[in-house]
């Protein structure tokens, strides 16, 4: 098991006015090596959860239980983990090159060997001959595959993605759909997505997770019955709107509680 949430509830208490309660005690258990989708309504608390999955944030209660921790506990903990937020998040002065090449020098690490690793990382998202260019030259969809290789490079164990491909045209959304899946494969890492969309969490996960409105509850966890190798000819599946289906439901139900 990669991670285990018992009880995890999170209450946000303003300065002023009433408590206002996002997440209903969470039990929720990902093997290692998974691929969960986390849909809900807007608002529901999908985001907090993975901030507090990722310990960007802290529970009001309830517990987070890691099965690999090694002896130097927290700290290696901290590096099994990579976070991919809605905007990529680049600096616009640096290439895309360093770009990614910033947490392995972060971590302490030598600059050729940080680069070696970096340029590998790039060419696994197709990005190998955009390794001079900077943010500004670069298109939305680019950015994001920079900001999933910047993920990448510290071979993370669980690899967390707060809608990352929102804000792209829908063939864009697909490509890289399609990309991120064959990462996963490869690499074999527990990933953990946000997302809206039934079906690109039909298309991405193993596994969804539905959470109603807030405070949210999961109120569907439904194992995808579709083939481990997918490709864009199974959207148009029978299987596929059908699995998609399901989830649409579950959001529907949520939504009126």
């Amino acid at each position: 098991m990669a991670l285990r949430l018992s009880g995890v509830t999170r209450i946000f208490r303003p300065t002023h006015g009433d408590a206002v309660p996002v997440l209903e005690p969470i039990d929720l258990e990902v093997g290692r090596g998974e691929f969960l989708a986390v849909l809900g309504p807007s608002g529901c608390g999908k985001s907090t959860l993975l901030r507090i999955i990722a310990g960007l944030d802290r529970p009001t209660a309830g517990t987070i239980g890691w099965l690999e921790q090694g002896t130097t506990g927290e700290a290696e903990e901290a590096r099994s983990i990579a976070y991919v937020f809605q905007d990529a998040h680049l600096l616009p002065w640096r290439s895309v090159l360093r770009n990614v090449t910033l947490p392995l020098e972060l971590a302490g690490g030598g600059r050729a060997e940080a680069e070696s690793i970096a340029r590998a990382t790039l060419e696994q998202v197709g990005l190998e001959e955009a390794v001079d260019r900077y943010p500004a030259e670069l298109s939305g969809g680019m950015r994001m595959r920079v900001s999933l290789a910047r993920a990448l490079v510290v071979r993370p164990r669980l690899l967390l993605l707060d809608e990352p491909f929102a804000a792209l045209d829908e063939i864009t959304r697909q490509e890289l759909d399609d990309q991120l899946r064959t990462l996963w494969l490869a690499n074999g890492m527990t990933v953990i997505f946000v997302t809206h969309s039934t079906n690109e969490a039909t298309f991405l996960a193993a596994r969804a997770l539905v959470l109603s409105m807030r405070p949210a509850r999961i109120c569907l966890d439904h194992r995808i019955e579709l083939p481990t190798d997918r490709n864009a000819s199974l959207r148009a599946d029978p299987r596929f709107a059908a699995q998609a289906g399901i989830l649409y439901q579950a959001l529907l139900s949520g939504n009126r509680r």
